[in-house]
């Protein structure tokens, strides 16, 4: 009971999810990755909103790397459909880490929830507004998502923010458009497919495959810094290792472990081509190829940092974009403590 009530509130501090995200990622959702070697050392759960996705390629990448165990920590990687799902298991207790979008720190903090980014594992975020083929000449911009379905993975999730704020930026109320929560991968290629939706935020593969098959052209690419400034004014964190900070602070050893395993691989990232990247990922994320697989990397790869340090103005751009449209953030960014939103202390420790 009390574990069912932990949930439940936890759960209530995020916007609600919708149903249809649900059904369509069910399959997918609380799903573990097959354990790395085990070592003498803590063991940590992480939750990731999407372990398929390239956004979040550093995670299982660490695992097939054996950074993990080199860095002496026990990790259970755990996948659900949206990065608002992981952090809803962050906040149950169910696991020790997240790996989603660095803005639900800051959504947190609005709402009195201490959690913050301890390794930055990208500068963009990642994601492209990709519009359906019979909407091409509907949709040229945001200010023509007035009236139309837009897919997000879920309601909430970091592509719900964003396509809100492109909304916004371009003088269309939030009230004006309908965001469909889709999942990705093949239930958003579908939705788009029938018509469910018009356009909508999902990233590599699932964009890859769009393209390779003429469901929808790109609209907005955020997939690398400059792609993140033309459309968010700055560069804009996204994908994150975040954890509760008063665990944080009681765990610094087993902290310091992840972020040595999580800082290795995105150097060894940085020094190795897109296709040796592809090879060390589990076969069955290529399901477009291994070409298509090596292709969408390569296209994510300019987002990621090389160190895992938080850029030094990227979270001043979330705020800002937060503040736009976010009910819990409109209006009060004063009140937001950027600074305990994300940590620098185990990142500089292992670049050391």
């Amino acid at each position: 009971m009390r574990r069912t009530l932990t949930a439940a509130l936890a759960a209530a501090l995020l916007l609600p999810l919708a149903a249809c995200a649900n059904d369509a990622a069910s399959s997918s959702q609380n799903a573990a990755a097959p354990a790395g070697p085990s070592v003498d050392g803590p063991k940590v759960k992480i939750m990731v909103g999407g372990l398929d996705k390239v956004i979040y390629l550093p995670a299982m990448l660490t695992q097939r790397l054996g950074y993990f165990a080199d860095a002496g920590v026990n990790v259970e990687l755990m996948t659900e459909p949206a990065g608002v799902n992981a952090t809803t298991a962050l906040l149950a207790g169910d696991v020790q880490g997240a790996v989603g979008f660095y803005d639900h720190t800051i959504d947190l903090q609005a709402k009195g929830k201490n959690v913050e980014s301890v390794v930055q594992f990208s500068q963009a975020p990642g994601e492209v507004e990709v519009v359906s083929a019979k909407q091409a000449d509907a949709i040229k911009s945001g200010a023509d998502f007035k009236g139309k379905k837009l897919g997000v993975t879920s309601i909430g999730s970091s592509t719900d923010f964003l396509t809100k704020y492109l909304a916004v930026k371009n003088g269309v109320a939030i009230s004006d458009f309908s965001p469909i929560a889709v999942g990705a991968g093949q239930t958003f290629i579908a939705a788009m497919q029938q018509g469910s939706i018009d356009a909508g935020m999902t990233t590599d593969p699932t964009v890859a495959n769009i393209v390779a098959k003429n469901v929808g052209t790109v609209l907005y690419d955020m997939r690398t810094p400059e792609g993140s400034k033309a459309a968010l004014g700055g560069l804009y964190p996204s994908s994150a290792l975040y954890m509760n900070t008063q665990w944080v602070d009681a765990n610094k050893d087993t902290v310091q472990k992840l972020a040595n395993a999580f800082v290795k691989t995105l150097t060894w990232m940085s020094t190795h081509s897109p296709e040796e990247i592809a090879a060390k990922m589990p076969a069955d994320y290529a399901q477009g190829g291994a070409d298509q697989y090596a292709a969408s990397i390569k296209a994510t790869l300019p987002m990621f940092t090389t160190d895992g340090v938080m850029p030094a103005e990227g979270p001043k751009t979330v705020l800002a974009v937060l503040g736009a449209f976010h009910p819990d953030v409109k209006g009060k960014e004063s009140t937001i403590d950027l600074a305990k939103t994300y940590t620098t202390e185990f990142v500089t420790k292992a670049k050391g």
